[in-house]
Protein backbone atom coordinates (compact mmCIF):
# COMPACT_ATOMS: atom_id res chain seq x y z
CA UNK A 1 0.00 0.00 0.00
CA UNK A 2 3.13 2.47 0.67
CA UNK A 3 6.33 2.68 -1.24
CA UNK A 4 9.30 1.43 0.48
CA UNK A 5 10.59 5.32 0.15
CA UNK A 6 7.63 6.52 2.43
CA UNK A 7 8.75 4.07 5.16
CA UNK A 8 12.67 4.99 4.43
CA UNK A 9 11.64 8.72 5.41
CA UNK A 10 9.79 7.51 8.75
CA UNK A 11 13.62 6.94 10.06
CA UNK A 12 12.29 4.51 12.73
CA UNK A 13 15.80 3.57 13.45
CA UNK A 14 16.27 7.35 14.53
CA UNK A 15 14.02 7.15 17.29
CA UNK A 16 16.82 5.70 19.35
CA UNK A 17 18.79 8.95 19.39
CA UNK A 18 15.95 10.23 21.44
CA UNK A 19 15.59 7.85 23.81
CA UNK A 20 17.51 9.26 26.73
CA UNK A 21 14.34 11.42 27.68
CA UNK A 22 12.03 8.44 27.86
CA UNK A 23 14.65 6.82 29.62
CA UNK A 24 15.43 10.13 32.55
CA UNK A 25 11.53 10.47 32.59
CA UNK A 26 11.79 6.57 33.37
CA UNK A 27 14.54 6.68 35.78
CA UNK A 28 12.93 9.33 37.72
CA UNK A 29 9.41 8.04 38.57
CA UNK A 30 8.03 6.98 41.50
CA UNK A 31 5.20 4.40 40.45
CA UNK A 32 5.62 3.45 37.22
CA UNK A 33 3.00 1.41 35.93
CA UNK A 34 4.72 -1.67 33.16
CA UNK A 35 2.17 -2.22 30.96
CA UNK A 36 2.00 2.22 30.27
CA UNK A 37 5.48 2.40 30.20
CA UNK A 38 5.87 -0.32 27.47
CA UNK A 39 2.65 1.34 25.73
CA UNK A 40 3.73 4.58 25.82
CA UNK A 41 7.18 3.50 24.80
CA UNK A 42 6.25 1.91 21.21
CA UNK A 43 3.71 5.54 20.85
CA UNK A 44 6.37 7.61 21.31
CA UNK A 45 9.10 6.02 19.58
CA UNK A 46 7.80 3.69 17.00
CA UNK A 47 4.87 5.62 16.20
CA UNK A 48 5.02 9.34 17.24
CA UNK A 49 8.39 10.23 16.48
CA UNK A 50 8.44 8.61 13.18
CA UNK A 51 5.37 10.26 12.04
CA UNK A 52 6.73 13.44 12.85
CA UNK A 53 9.89 12.58 10.68
CA UNK A 54 7.67 11.65 7.60
CA UNK A 55 5.44 14.74 7.51
CA UNK A 56 8.65 16.64 7.58
CA UNK A 57 10.09 15.17 4.90
CA UNK A 58 6.95 15.18 3.28
CA UNK A 59 7.56 18.80 2.86
CA UNK A 60 11.39 19.29 3.15
CA UNK A 61 11.81 17.57 0.46
CA UNK A 62 15.43 16.67 0.85
CA UNK A 63 17.91 15.81 -1.54
CA UNK A 64 20.92 15.90 0.57
CA UNK A 65 21.30 13.88 3.67
CA UNK A 66 19.21 14.02 7.02
CA UNK A 67 19.04 12.81 10.26
CA UNK A 68 19.02 8.87 9.86
CA UNK A 69 18.92 8.70 6.11
CA UNK A 70 22.09 9.42 4.05
CA UNK A 71 20.59 9.07 0.64
CA UNK A 72 16.52 10.36 1.30
CA UNK A 73 14.94 9.19 -1.86
CA UNK A 74 12.08 11.00 -3.46
CA UNK A 75 9.06 11.56 -1.76
CA UNK A 76 5.51 10.58 -2.22
CA UNK A 77 1.58 11.41 -1.46
CA UNK A 78 1.75 8.20 0.05
CA UNK A 79 4.45 9.38 2.67
CA UNK A 80 1.93 11.89 3.70
CA UNK A 81 -0.74 9.47 4.66
CA UNK A 82 1.36 7.15 6.50
CA UNK A 83 2.46 9.44 8.61
CA UNK A 84 -0.92 10.55 9.57
CA UNK A 85 -1.83 6.60 9.74
CA UNK A 86 1.10 6.51 12.26
CA UNK A 87 0.01 10.04 14.25
CA UNK A 88 -3.42 7.96 14.55
CA UNK A 89 -2.07 4.70 15.88
CA UNK A 90 0.17 6.72 18.37
CA UNK A 91 -2.93 8.29 19.54
CA UNK A 92 -4.91 5.64 19.91
CA UNK A 93 -2.34 3.86 21.59
CA UNK A 94 -2.53 6.55 24.94
CA UNK A 95 -5.63 6.85 24.47
CA UNK A 96 -5.58 5.18 28.05
CA UNK A 97 -5.36 8.60 29.56
CA UNK A 98 -6.97 11.91 28.45
CA UNK A 99 -3.94 13.99 29.12
CA UNK A 100 -1.43 11.94 27.77
CA UNK A 101 -3.77 11.47 24.37
CA UNK A 102 -4.07 15.60 24.64
CA UNK A 103 -0.08 15.96 25.06
CA UNK A 104 0.38 13.32 22.14
CA UNK A 105 -1.78 15.41 20.29
CA UNK A 106 -0.42 18.93 21.18
CA UNK A 107 3.65 17.45 20.01
CA UNK A 108 1.98 16.27 17.03
CA UNK A 109 0.71 19.35 15.94
CA UNK A 110 3.88 21.33 16.99
CA UNK A 111 6.07 19.05 14.85
CA UNK A 112 3.84 19.29 12.28
CA UNK A 113 4.31 23.22 12.24
CA UNK A 114 8.04 23.03 12.02
CA UNK A 115 7.88 22.00 8.52
CA UNK A 116 4.89 22.73 7.53
CA UNK A 117 4.88 25.43 4.47
CA UNK A 118 1.95 27.87 6.49
CA UNK A 119 4.04 27.91 9.76
CA UNK A 120 7.23 26.41 8.98
CA UNK A 121 8.87 27.52 12.55
CA UNK A 122 12.16 25.90 11.35
CA UNK A 123 12.83 28.96 8.95
CA UNK A 124 13.11 30.95 12.09
CA UNK A 125 16.65 30.18 13.93
CA UNK A 126 16.11 30.80 17.55
CA UNK A 127 12.39 30.06 17.41
CA UNK A 128 12.71 27.11 15.60
CA UNK A 129 15.96 25.98 18.13
CA UNK A 130 13.82 26.70 21.41
CA UNK A 131 10.58 25.19 20.13
CA UNK A 132 12.07 22.57 19.11
CA UNK A 133 14.39 21.57 22.52
CA UNK A 134 11.35 22.54 24.55
CA UNK A 135 9.07 19.81 22.82
CA UNK A 136 11.67 17.50 22.60
CA UNK A 137 12.85 17.89 26.23
CA UNK A 138 10.99 19.47 29.08
CA UNK A 139 7.44 18.73 26.82
CA UNK A 140 8.07 15.06 26.41
CA UNK A 141 9.67 14.56 29.53
CA UNK A 142 6.45 15.46 31.53
CA UNK A 143 4.77 13.76 28.64
CA UNK A 144 5.99 10.42 29.15
CA UNK A 145 6.19 10.84 33.40
CA UNK A 146 2.29 11.79 33.25
CA UNK A 147 2.12 8.54 31.29
CA UNK A 148 4.35 6.43 33.51
CA UNK A 149 3.20 7.31 36.38
CA UNK A 150 -1.13 7.42 36.13
CA UNK A 151 -0.61 10.81 37.85
CA UNK A 152 -3.03 14.15 37.65
CA UNK A 153 -1.45 16.82 35.60
CA UNK A 154 -1.35 19.35 38.44
CA UNK A 155 1.00 16.82 40.22
CA UNK A 156 3.78 17.73 37.29
CA UNK A 157 4.37 21.11 38.64
CA UNK A 158 6.19 19.47 41.58
CA UNK A 159 9.95 21.11 42.04
CA UNK A 160 11.18 17.39 41.72
CA UNK A 161 9.76 16.81 38.36
CA UNK A 162 9.94 20.14 36.59
CA UNK A 163 13.82 20.09 37.69
CA UNK A 164 14.92 17.30 35.72
CA UNK A 165 12.33 17.78 32.20
CA UNK A 166 14.10 21.30 32.20
CA UNK A 167 17.21 19.52 32.26
CA UNK A 168 16.01 17.71 29.43
CA UNK A 169 15.76 20.80 27.25
CA UNK A 170 18.79 22.31 27.99
CA UNK A 171 20.66 19.14 27.34
CA UNK A 172 18.61 19.22 23.52
CA UNK A 173 19.36 22.87 23.31
CA UNK A 174 23.28 22.25 23.19
CA UNK A 175 23.33 19.55 20.50
CA UNK A 176 20.48 20.74 18.38
CA UNK A 177 22.80 23.01 16.63
CA UNK A 178 24.85 20.36 15.89
CA UNK A 179 22.41 18.02 14.26
CA UNK A 180 22.22 20.99 12.05
CA UNK A 181 25.71 21.81 11.04
CA UNK A 182 26.15 19.70 7.34
CA UNK A 183 23.01 20.88 6.17
CA UNK A 184 23.94 24.49 5.94
CA UNK A 185 24.06 24.23 1.74
CA UNK A 186 20.32 22.80 2.26
CA UNK A 187 18.87 24.77 4.24
CA UNK A 188 20.25 28.02 2.94
CA UNK A 189 18.94 26.70 -1.04
CA UNK A 190 15.43 26.40 1.15
CA UNK A 191 15.64 29.90 3.06
CA UNK A 192 15.41 28.05 6.58
CA UNK A 193 17.81 30.36 8.43
CA UNK A 194 18.96 27.68 10.96
CA UNK A 195 20.29 28.59 14.24
CA UNK A 196 23.30 26.73 12.97
CA UNK A 197 23.60 28.32 9.61
CA UNK A 198 23.15 31.45 11.51
CA UNK A 199 26.09 30.88 13.87
CA UNK A 200 28.18 29.39 11.37
CA UNK A 201 30.73 25.89 11.57
CA UNK A 202 32.88 27.04 14.54
CA UNK A 203 30.31 29.25 15.94
CA UNK A 204 27.99 26.05 16.34
CA UNK A 205 30.82 24.14 17.84
CA UNK A 206 31.42 26.96 20.08
CA UNK A 207 27.65 27.12 21.26
CA UNK A 208 27.65 23.49 21.80
CA UNK A 209 30.36 23.58 24.30
CA UNK A 210 29.00 26.38 26.42
CA UNK A 211 25.97 24.81 26.36
CA UNK A 212 27.01 21.04 27.04
CA UNK A 213 29.33 22.90 29.67
CA UNK A 214 26.31 24.25 31.52
CA UNK A 215 24.15 21.29 30.79
CA UNK A 216 27.29 19.43 32.74
CA UNK A 217 27.68 21.37 35.41
CA UNK A 218 23.56 21.47 36.30
CA UNK A 219 23.13 17.51 35.68
CA UNK A 220 25.76 16.99 38.22
CA UNK A 221 24.61 19.13 40.67
CA UNK A 222 21.08 17.62 40.30
CA UNK A 223 22.41 14.11 40.47
CA UNK A 224 24.53 15.35 43.76
CA UNK A 225 21.44 16.93 45.49
CA UNK A 226 18.93 14.34 44.63
CA UNK A 227 21.07 10.88 44.39
CA UNK A 228 24.79 11.13 45.79
CA UNK A 229 28.30 12.24 44.68
CA UNK A 230 28.64 8.70 42.41
CA UNK A 231 25.82 9.11 40.60
CA UNK A 232 27.41 12.80 39.10
CA UNK A 233 30.58 10.68 38.65
CA UNK A 234 29.13 8.13 37.22
CA UNK A 235 27.26 10.72 34.57
CA UNK A 236 30.51 12.52 33.73
CA UNK A 237 32.00 9.29 33.38
CA UNK A 238 29.19 8.27 30.85
CA UNK A 239 29.55 11.37 28.76
CA UNK A 240 33.36 11.31 28.57
CA UNK A 241 33.33 9.23 25.32
CA UNK A 242 30.83 12.49 23.88
CA UNK A 243 33.34 14.99 25.43
CA UNK A 244 36.21 13.15 23.57
CA UNK A 245 34.74 12.47 20.15
CA UNK A 246 33.23 16.23 19.75
CA UNK A 247 36.57 17.55 20.61
CA UNK A 248 38.28 15.27 18.19
CA UNK A 249 35.93 16.55 15.33
CA UNK A 250 36.52 20.09 16.22
CA UNK A 251 40.10 20.20 15.83
CA UNK A 252 39.40 18.22 12.61
CA UNK A 253 36.89 20.73 11.39
CA UNK A 254 39.20 23.36 11.86
CA UNK A 255 41.75 22.34 10.07
CA UNK A 256 39.16 20.66 7.25
CA UNK A 257 35.83 21.65 6.73
CA UNK A 258 34.79 18.37 4.54
CA UNK A 259 34.55 16.51 7.81
CA UNK A 260 31.36 18.22 9.19
CA UNK A 261 29.66 15.78 6.80
CA UNK A 262 26.44 13.64 7.88
CA UNK A 263 28.81 10.76 8.94
CA UNK A 264 30.45 12.88 11.82
CA UNK A 265 27.07 13.85 12.53
CA UNK A 266 26.12 10.75 13.28
CA UNK A 267 29.05 9.38 14.60
CA UNK A 268 28.41 12.03 17.56
CA UNK A 269 24.94 10.98 17.88
CA UNK A 270 25.22 7.62 18.00
CA UNK A 271 27.89 8.30 20.92
CA UNK A 272 25.95 10.61 22.51
CA UNK A 273 22.47 8.04 22.76
CA UNK A 274 24.11 5.36 23.67
CA UNK A 275 26.09 6.94 26.60
CA UNK A 276 23.28 8.89 28.08
CA UNK A 277 20.48 5.82 27.33
CA UNK A 278 23.60 3.40 28.77
CA UNK A 279 23.41 6.18 32.19
CA UNK A 280 19.77 6.24 32.81
CA UNK A 281 19.23 2.75 32.62
CA UNK A 282 21.80 2.58 35.28
CA UNK A 283 19.90 5.19 37.19
CA UNK A 284 16.72 3.43 36.66
CA UNK A 285 18.18 0.12 38.00
CA UNK A 286 20.03 2.30 40.64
Amino acid sequence: MFSKSAWLHLRIPFSYYLMPVYLFSLAVSDNVNTSNAIIVFIALHIFLYPASNGFNSYFDKDEDSIGGLKNPPKVSKGLYYLALVFDLIALLLVSFDFWVLLMFLIYGLVSKAYSHPYIRIKKYPFGSWFIAGLFQGFFTFLMVYLGLNGIRPEELLKQDILIPALLTSLMLWGSYPMTQIYQHDEDSRRGDNTLSLKLGILGTFHFTMILFSLTTVLFGLYFIEHYNLNIASLYVLAMSPVVGFFFYWYIKARKNKDVVNFEYTMRLNAISATCLNLFFIILYLN
